[in-house]
């Protein structure tokens, strides 16, 4: 070993060293716990022609710097790289002149070392595939009529029904008639239709009848590389990069950051102008990159929950969870869901694995938003996917909805009382044939809430109601995750034909449709949309996820029923009660005898034209008879049609319902 080889160790640690002494003095924190919390809104890039204001909040770091560049292109050297100075608790930098459109890094230095370059977790605009934040004048992405866009009418939660949908799914299809395929810019087209003339896109969503759509996720993702759009590529999203960003897949031009943010409002305003509410789908509950995420190259494991062992935990199995009980993690968590609903008019939000984040911060989101607007709609999963090192009871788990303040859960219990388990695919619900889940299906009548008529220890998963009012639980029957309806009920009933299968498959829909709980539809499945029996599409081609719009006129029996069902819904207040006590007092079953057959009445609703409706659902193949009150009824839902004016009458003491049917009667 020569004398360079023996001494060059030690040469580097005393270099180390000595580096480290000439670091500013800077205070010591024994635990993250100390960091402390930034008073101000001002994180992140504030522009103005003159300058331009830099901040990041970064405590662990001794030193820290903004790269500047004129492009997006990740090869390329920065322009210019400017040293921060910590001001107030920020670090911070003022750039005098107009950076109008100037791409931007952050880079700290911790133990003497530069981290790797990063993006602004408080960007507002980024370039192509997220790795660059752009300044920009925001006030120059707004599109004409901006200023007088206006969400539709909603007087109340119980109002909502609720539309999930994937923004490239509905216009990819070769058969939309849509120009901007994939794009935010696809659901703003009117008039498109496919060559048989059937209305598709916006269009088919005005005629349907719904009042909120619910979009996939929409910030900002890293799975889709930006650079090959020419290319085939697709997913969900659940991975998320930048949370205060659009995604640049979805729009004509990801390098330039005004484009996605104009086309992104575009949309808004096209869905709004339509009658539509616009629900945001946002995953804060964990990041789509780990260990080299933006927060950790830039504020290191701060936004992360760890095990004892000093591992990331991974409460969402996708390799981390965000520790949103942190004050600057809420705080971030509440201003970007804040700013989603200023800056893009946005009016609502579903937060997947709700049940990762803490009650605390959940109530805080709540308060801010619902003072902003009290129209807000706010849902989420109200389950994790692992276990956490927060405590079950501080989560907001579906359990725990009493404490969480005007924030719904979805409904695991109707879901499978309905179609039978997601983690069974084999396994009927009520809607298939399945005998013993009807007090799971009158759980989901009464939308999850105290009910004197409902036997809690046979509900499937609940033993005790968890909603406080009905607008705190979601009913639905399928969703983007699992098998599509029309896939679930072929895998499950293989016995059965197509007919057969399609009227199980309206029954389902018009158990959700009817129910108290706030109504929520997978795109597609009053079409009986299938993604080929794919149980998890989460990336799969375009083949199995785009609505195939052809198959909108090979059911039409299906898609009219369930738009007529949704009319009827926002025409008659007795199936949206609204609260626990109104349908405690009108909503009463009628004891059947039979596990096969739910049947309820809804008597001297509020506001409501009819005196007394009847609902029956029969999940037995075969027809079944029940006892009617003396009187005229007139039918308004028999054999899969609807008709609010009646299609016939009823005066009969014993109605016959057929199987694998919804019968629904009324009288004023």
């Amino acid at each position: 070993m020569t004398i360079r080889q023996l001494f060059l160790p030690v040469l580097i640690v005393l270099l180390s060293m000595f580096f480290s002494s000439c670091e500013p003095d800077r205070p010591v924190y024994n635990s993250l716990d100390e960091y402390p919390v930034y008073g101000y809104n001002d994180l992140g890039v504030t522009y103005s022609p003159e300058k331009t204001i830099f901040k990041l909040w970064s405590p662990a770091a001794q030193k820290a710097r903004v790269k500047l560049y004129s492009t997006d292109n990740p090869s390329a050297s920065p322009d210019e790289t400017l040293d921060m100075e910590e001001i107030d608790g920020a670090w911070t930098i003022v750039q005098s002149g107009d950076l109008d459109g100037t791409y931007y890094t952050y880079q700290i230095r911790v133990n003497g070392n530069w981290k790797a370059e990063a993006t602004d977790p408080y960007a507002r605009a980024v370039g192509r595939n997220g790795l660059r934040g752009q300044v920009v004048d925001l006030k120059a992405t707004n599109p004409t009529g901006w200023e007088n866009d206006k969400a539709p009418d909603f007087a109340d939660k119980s109002e909502a029904i609720l539309y999930e949908l994937h923004v490239r799914d509905l216009s990819i299809d070769p058969s939309s008639g849509i120009e901007h395929k994939g794009k935010f810019l696809g659901l703003t087209e009117r008039g498109t239709k496919t060559k048989a003339g059937v209305a598709t896109g916006l269009d088919h969503l005005i005629e349907m009848g719904v009042t909120h759509v619910h979009l996939l996720p929409s910030y900002d993702y890293f799975t889709v590389d930006e650079s090959r759009l020419n290319e085939a590529q697709y997913n969900w999203g659940y991975d998320p990069q930048n949370y205060n960003v659009p995604e640049g897949s979805y729009s004509t031009n990801p390098s330039d950051g005004k484009v996605r943010i104009r086309e992104f409002k575009q949309m808004v305003m096209a869905l709004h102008e339509a009658g539509i509410r616009i629900v945001m789908d946002v995953v804060y509950n964990h990041t789509g990159k780990s260990e080299d995420s933006h927060f950790q190259e830039l504020i290191p494991d701060y936004f992360y929950r760890f095990r004892e062992d000093g591992t990331m935990s991974n409460a969402s199995a996708c390799g981390n969870e965000i520790a949103s009980e942190r004050p600057m993690v809420r705080k971030y968590i509440r201003e970007s869901v804040a700013y989603w609903m200023k800056e893009y008019h946005v009016d609502g939000f579903r937060f997947d694995l709700m049940g990762i984040h803490d009650i605390a911060t959940m109530n805080e989101i709540s308060k801010q938003l619902h003072e902003a607007d009290p129209s807000v709609l706010l849902y989420g999963e109200g389950w994790k996917a692992g276990d956490s090192p927060l405590p079950d009871s501080l989560l907001a788990l579906k359990a725990n909805t009493p404490r969480l303040d005007r924030v719904a859960a979805f409904s695991d219990d109707i879901r499978d009382g309905i179609k039978g388990s997601v983690f069974i695919h084999e396994e009927k619900g009520f809607a298939t044939g399945a005998r013993n889940v009807d007090q799971s299906v009158r759980f989901g009548v009464v939308g999850s809430t105290q009910h004197p008529q409902i036997t809690y220890d046979s509900v499937n998963y609940s033993n005790a109601p968890w909603a406080p009012e009905p607008t705190q639980s979601i009913g639905y029957v399928s969703c983007h995750d699992n098998h599509t309806l029309w896939d679930r009920i072929a895998i499950s009933n293989k016995s059965n034909g197509p007919g057969t299968r399609e009227k199980m498959h309206r029954l389902a829909l018009g158990i959700v449709l009817t129910s108290q709980s706030i109504p929520f539809l997978h795109a597609g499945t009053e079409m009986c949309r299938s993604k080929g029996g794919e149980e998890n599409s989460y990336k799969s081609p375009d083949s199995v996820n785009a609505i195939k719009w052809k198959t909108k006129a090979q059911h039409p029996q299906t898609l009219a029923y369930v738009k007529d069902l949704i009319a009827l819904r926002k025409s008659h207040p007795a199936f949206r009660l609204g609260s626990t006590a109104a349908i405690q007092e009108h909503l009463a079953f009628v004891d059947t005898e039979d596990d096969q057959l739910v049947a309820y009445t809804i008597k001297d609703a509020p506001e409501e034209d009819w005196s007394e409706i009847m609902v029956v659902y029969n999940g037995a193949p075969e027809s079944k008879r029940l006892p009617l009150p003396a009187g005229s009824w007139k039918v308004i839902c028999k054999d899969g049609k609807v008709n609010s004016d009646g299609i016939g009458r009823d005066l009969s003491r014993r109605t016959n319902v057929s199987g694998s049917s919804m019968l629904i009667l009324a009288r004023s």
